[in-house]
């Protein structure tokens, strides 16, 4: 069996439905099947689906029954209110489990209200893995606090369809800096659509790169302070990049991927084939393509 050992393996959450991409459902969802079954397999992770979309899916499922599981990850935009009914109707699906929740914070939402509700989530819902999306916002510090110590994880947004949607250096390595010390482990989401740090030749905006992201959960784990860690995101020399993340022994390699859970990408491709070409994927996978999808 392939293997992508323990820094890549279920990396990549499959965010097809998701901007830029905007797949189809009708192509995304047997696309996710192909990607769990093909050799790429274990690099794949749980298929990002968002909560409104749920009838859509039901009725994609009636036409085109799903071959095996297909374990969601659920986005709740919506906020903390919206997630019993959303679950609800997932239980009625074939074939389909929910594995994690992604739960972003309304804003007229406080942070005790917040916790209050993902409390009672969690003691009705145990199994599943938990996610806040941390706002941007005056209660983004208080957030990150109260979830140390909780079973809950944070999710951060790395970037998105506007160029104010992406975090500086600065402020991406304070919130992983900061999740790291409290150990309290995240995922990402939007914008990182390659390997290493990049400036996007379409729009301007500079990207992270998701590699960029390992290397700064490794810098803060052997105790780099907010200027090592941004550096680690500001690299672009891809090259050192690999080589560093290359070099980490398998338990180093672990305790990152404890940290940094995953990252949503629209593209499975793009990921793969810069991970080829850095000679980070086993040279036994072949690259795969998914049209214009970045």
């Amino acid at each position: 069996m392939t293997t992508f050992g323990p820094l890549l393996t279920h990396l990549c959450d499959d965010a097809a439905l998701f901007p830029p991409g905007n797949a189809p459902i009708a192509e995304a969802v047997p696309a996710h099947a192909v990607h769990t079954d093909a050799d790429h397999a274990p690099l794949v992770g749980s298929f990002v689906f968002p909560a409104g979309r749920l009838g859509e899916l039901a009725e994609l499922l009636e036409r085109q029954p799903y071959a095996g599981e297909l374990e969601l990850s659920l986005t709740v935009p919506a906020g903390t209110a919206a997630v019993a009914p959303a679950l609800a109707k997932a239980a009625t699906l074939d074939s389909v489990s929910v594995t994690a929740l992604e739960i972003a914070v309304p804003a007229e939402q406080t942070v005790d209200e917040l916790f209050a509700d993902l409390d009672e989530i969690a003691s009705a819902e145990p199994e599943l893995g938990i996610f806040v999306e941390v706002p941007r916002d005056e209660r983004r510090s208080e957030i990150l606090t109260r979830l140390a110590g909780t079973p809950f994880s944070a999710k951060f947004r790395t970037g998105g369809i506007v160029a104010e949607a992406y975090p500086d250096e600065a402020e991406l390595a304070d919130a992983i800096r900061t999740v790291v010390a409290t150990d309290v482990p995240f995922k990402a989401t939007a914008g990182l659509h390659h390997a290493v740090r990049n400036t996007d030749p379409e729009t301007g905006f500079e990207q992270h790169g998701f590699l960029n992201i390992l290397d700064a959960v490794a810098v803060a784990l052997d105790g780099g302070d907010n200027a090592a860690v941004a550096n680690a995101l500001a690299d672009r020399n891809s090259a050192a990049l690999a080589s560093r993340l290359k070099e980490l022994s398998d338990e180093r390699a672990a305790e990152v991927r404890s940290r940094f859970r995953s990252y949503g990408t629209c593209s499975i491709a793009d990921p793969l084939t810069d991970l080829l070409d850095l000679g980070l994927a086993p040279s036994t996978v072949s690259p795969i393509s998914e049209g214009n999808h970045a």
